[in-house]
């Protein structure tokens, strides 16, 4: 009995660290209510998309790489999401860190291979607009409401069922 006691004990503690270890990390992102740093974003295929021209919607942003398993674990669901949710003023941006002259070539093959619908959201996010936006691990995702400001942020890969409220969240809010 004293063994299950202190089993119970030790599982509580741990669970208790693990929790002050997942806020203190929420801490170290962009806080709420900040409004979302100013970036161009090249575009996977060309062109460019700047974030302050996708004010008046709601911005799921997620930063991600290929080599990332939770990433590629994750993404499927983002994508779906994505688009169950565009008709309502959701907008996905999928901004891969993916390194160097290499990393349209990396994304070009994952799309083809793995996920042809996340070409249209694929972007390139420079070591610059990572330290914006306190990317230290992969995935790291946030939300930005319809004025520009984060809403939400998240490291780790969340579940489809997660995603999904946090997005219907993000798009209550006015």
């Amino acid at each position: 009995m004293k063994v299950l006691l202190g089993l119970l004990a030790a599982l509580g503690l741990a669970g208790v660290v693990y929790l002050g270890v997942m806020e203190a990390q929420r801490a170290r992102l962009v806080p709420d209510g900040t409004t979302a740093p100013s970036m161009e974003l090249q575009r996977h295929g060309g062109g460019t998309l700047k974030l302050e021209e996708l004010k008046g919607q709601v911005v799921m942003l997620d930063f991600w790489a290929t080599w990332c398993p939770p990433c590629r674990e994750e993404m499927p669901a983002l994508v779906k999401l994505a688009k169950e949710y565009e008709p309502q003023g959701l907008v996905f941006v999928a901004a891969s860190r993916d390194d160097g002259p290499r990393a349209s070539r990396l994304v070009d093959a994952f799309v083809k291979r793995h996920l042809p619908d996340l070409q249209p959201y694929v972007v390139y996010a420079s070591d610059d607009v990572a330290r914006a936006f306190q990317v230290t691990a992969l995935p790291t995702l946030y939300f930005l409401d319809r004025d520009g400001k984060v809403m939400d942020a998240q490291r780790g890969a969340l579940s489809e069922d997660a995603l999904r409220r946090r997005i219907e969240r993000a798009l209550k809010q006015q």
